[in-house]
């Protein structure tokens, strides 16, 4: 498809959808980035929607400067997959033992581990850096030092809102039917509080007064603030990456249990809130992408739908002009309240038919009709990445 230039910018605002089809807050929210004196340039992705500070679904890249709004507050939430040697003929007819025997061994929604995660504990799970990793937490934010008891517990916890696991199927090819486990989470609860402090004394600082919106109130280089951001940042990037793979290997184990046979290839993983030290155009910028994973040339990615719709596995083409990115799923239509307002159980369960997964009203904010079509997603980003599976749930376990 290519992108249409956002028009009446400051910086380029490249868009990967139809400009006009963009919801007018989050229009106004990118004309405000693009205003922005750090700015080199935005891309915006086809599943682009209002969020704070920052749209969702969009790529920003500054010079000697980051906005911890543009990041987002769960910091490097992100996917994880990996393909097993199981096919649908290995599976039951019946999913409901699968899906319960998962809800039960991971942690979901606000419920954290009583005990926390010992990796040694945990087959088929990195032992590398753990020891190193929790020492650092005493050089974070002072103020979130009383939370690093919650911080072990959440390890390797799902948490709510639009976080799954799911149990797919790949559809067509020549491995037609062959089973992925796939899920979505970020950095809990000690992502979102260094983020919110970190968002509030960005907002203090003297050469943020001006700005279009105080809530993309930016860190310059150099400074004691953009280093301190920077900091809890990578802790919490990386506090999100071991928590998802915490969360697959105890999800093989699941598996396994099951159907002793299987086997497992090499996981996948990409975060899609974070930033990232990049150059383009000889000039060295940070990058941050908030609801966009990276697409380099040959990269893999994941791009979800919603609870009913699949999911894709992708390779990035290295598109420049998107700062080699891609979308990071399909993006909502409509907010959670309008969903609720919108949907009944009855919808959801219609919408999910097929799915083995809750169908009941705590979960009708997530229903597929209050997201986009990811298929016309797709479409709009193939400059930007190519599909290599089509994945269908059969399984989807929600906090």
């Amino acid at each position: 498809m290519g992108f249409t230039p956002l028009a009446g910018t400051r910086a380029p605002v490249r868009v990967w959808t139809d400009p006009y089809a963009i919801e007018p807050q989050a229009a106004k929210q990118l004309r405000n980035i693009g205003a922005l004196p750090w700015v080199q340039g935005v891309a915006v992705m086809p599943d682009v929607h209002f969020g704070k500070g920052a749209t969702v679904g969009s790529v920003i890249a500054m010079r000697q400067a980051v906005s911890p709004a543009a990041v987002g507050v769960d910091i490097g939430c992100g996917m994880s997959a990996v393909r097993t040697s199981l096919t649908a003929a290995d599976l039951p007819d019946d999913l409901a033992g699968l899906r319960s025997a998962i809800e039960a061994t991971i942690p979901v929604g606000f419920v954290q581990r009583q005990d926390p995660v010992d990796p040694r504990r945990v087959r088929g799970l990195e032992q590398a850096g753990w020891d190193d990793f929790w020492r650092r937490f005493a050089g974070l934010d002072r103020r979130v030092a009383q939370l690093e008891t919650r911080a072990r517990r959440q390890l390797g916890t799902l948490g709510g809102g639009n976080h799954f696991i799911e149990v797919c199927l790949e559809q067509g090819g020549a491995d037609e039917g062959r089973v992925w486990l796939m899920l979505h989470s970020g950095s809990r609860n000690i992502g979102k509080e260094l983020a919110e402090r970190h968002i509030g004394v960005a907002r203090k600082l003297p050469h943020n007064v001006d700005l279009p919106d105080r809530d993309l109130a930016v860190f310059l280089a150099g400074t004691p603030e953009m280093d301190a951001y920077r900091r809890d940042l990578w802790w919490a990037q990386e506090y999100a990456r071991r928590n998802r793979a915490v969360m697959l290997a105890v999800l093989r184990g699941v598996v396994r249990e099951h159907f002793p046979q299987v086997g497992y290839d090499e996981p996948i993983s990409c975060h899609h809130n974070y930033v990232s030290e990049e150059r383009y155009d000889g000039v060295d910028v940070l990058v941050t992408r908030k609801g966009a994973i990276a697409a380099g040339r040959g990269a893999l990615g994941i791009i979800p739908g919603s609870m009913g719709t699949g999911s894709y596995i992708v390779r990035g083409r290295g598109n420049p002009d998107a700062y080699c990115s891609a979308s990071h799923g399909a993006g909502r239509r409509m907010s959670r309240a309008q969903a609720k307002r919108t949907f009944s159980t009855e919808d959801l369960a219609a919408q999910t038919a097929g799915v083995e997964c809750r169908k009941d009203a705590g979960v009708v904010d997530e229903i597929p009709g209050a997201y986009k079509d990811i298929t016309e997603v797709m479409a709009q980003q193939e400059d930007l990445v190519e599909v290599v599976a089509h994945l269908k749930q059969v399984v989807c376990v929600k906090g």
